[in-house]
């Protein structure tokens, strides 16, 4: 039997981006870790994708916060580690990279921690606090260099789950000398 031509199209996946290439919109709704993973679409940003997911992040909780308390964020920036796990690993893997520029979820849930821990803040302070953020992520000091590079996989090894934890790891030690230099800083 022949198939309907009147029939609608079934709608399938969206194939895997060649590893080493930007992704693009639909690879990213072909699968909720890619949706995930690229920060809802903040890591398809052509210029400085990481900065961009990070002022994602920085709205999403200027818009949650009011509806959050601290336990609820703390379960909300849990869960988004767990399955940001999940979705980066996958995503990582897809795109044949061990840790590629265009995941930013890892900035999303560890600058949710610092705006979390430095509350309540001002416009300038919090500004003061993405701006370091950001350096930290980007200019990767000690300790975050090492934390970096703890979880890479060697040249030809595949991206497995701790590499997946590796790409969220990073950002959490940035984001933990954020708020250690803060604390040092207005205490």
């Amino acid at each position: 039997m022949s198939p309907d031509p009147n029939a609608a199209p079934v709608a399938a996946e969206a194939p895997a981006a060649p590893a080493g290439r930007r992704p693009s919109a639909p690879f990213m709704l072909g699968h909720p870790a890619r949706w995930i993973a690229l920060g809802m679409g903040s890591g398809l940003s052509p210029w400085a994708p990481g900065t961009v997911g990070t002022l994602w992040s920085w709205v999403a909780f200027l818009v949650l916060e009011p509806f959050l308390d601290d336990g609820q964020w703390l379960l909300l920036i849990a869960a988004g580690i767990g399955v940001g796990v999940w979705a980066c690993t996958r995503t990582a893997r897809e795109l044949g990279l061990a840790d590629p520029s265009c995941i930013v979820w890892d900035e999303i849930v560890a600058f949710w921690i610092v705006l979390l821990m430095i509350q309540p803040a001002t416009w300038v302070e919090q500004t003061v606090a993405f701006a370091l953020f950001r350096f930290l992520d980007a200019v990767k000091p000690p300790p975050v260099n090492w934390a970096d590079q703890l979880f890479k996989p060697r040249s030809s090894a595949s991206v497995g789950w701790l590499q997946g934890w590796g790409i969220l790891f990073d950002d959490l030690v940035a984001a933990f000398c954020v708020v250690l230099l803060w604390a040092i800083w207005w205490f």
